[in-house]
């Protein structure tokens, strides 16, 4: 490890990794109590928290910029959806209801959602999309509405950069379904509640979540298999 890169860890310009951290430990044959303390902090110093009402007061849209920028930036992107259809896959329709809880005028919230979804025809980039049956079909609009939902998800899943998985009520499953989370290459990991999103950029972080989209792309239908489910989902709203 080079002096420059220490003396930036040293003067606070940059903050170590988990893994810089260890190295450093090890170098310094530090005793085991010690190296607890000092790994828990360096997994908190790459851990940030974002809380939602923080998200409100800066304003909606700057959100959306940031979310543009990650998704400009990543090649590979990954998103677990076990309660409701994400944004880039959504109808206006569903973008406006989804907002109904935000404060103030959600209008040109909306309109930077639905611009984010050009994004999708960017073949350079790969995107991949897991939903349980309830994000699919949890009714966040009325039932003609989330037939046209269920119709635009079949219909990007045809994208040659898109690949929709949907896993089944009834899957067995050993892992809950926690939270939404996604995943931007190998390098972070967002994660979702009802109060905020934390962003984690620790590589062994980001790596476990990839191991748990692993488990739960393993187990999901997509192509026809996937189109069908969701064809007859939305012929069940029609009904």
């Amino acid at each position: 490890m080079s002096q420059s890169q220490i003396s930036k860890f040293e003067t606070g310009k940059k903050t170590p990794k988990l893994v810089d951290v260890e190295r450093i430990l090890r170098a310094l044959d530090a005793p085991p109590e010690l190296t607890a303390e000092i790994t828990a902090l360096a997994r908190i110093a790459n851990t940030e928290w974002q809380s939602k009402r923080s998200t409100w007061r800066r304003g909606l849209e700057k959100r959306q910029r940031e979310l543009a920028a990650l998704e400009g930036e990543a090649k590979a992107l990954r998103y677990f959806l076990p309660a409701m259809v994400t944004g880039l896959l959504a109808t206006p329709e569903y973008v406006r209801a989804s907002l109904t809880h935000s404060p103030g005028d959600t209008s040109r919230t909306v309109s930077r959602k639905l611009e984010r979804q050009t994004v999708l025809y960017d073949v350079s980039k790969s995107f991949t999309f897991l939903l349980t049956e309830q994000a699919a079909r949890w009714a966040v609009v009325p039932a003609a509405a989330m037939a046209v939902q269920l119709d635009r998800i079949v219909s990007l899943s045809r994208l040659p950069n898109v690949r929709i998985g949907i896993i089944p009520c009834g899957t067995p499953l050993a892992r809950g379904p926690m939270n939404t989370f996604t995943v931007y290459d190998e390098r972070l990991a967002t994660v979702e509640n009802f109060t905020g999103r934390m962003v984690f950029g620790d590589a062994r972080d980001v790596a476990e979540y990839l191991e748990v989209f692993a488990l739960f792309e393993r187990s999901a239908r997509f192509g026809e298999a996937a189109r069908e489910l969701l064809g007859a989902w939305a012929g069940s709203y029609r009904a």
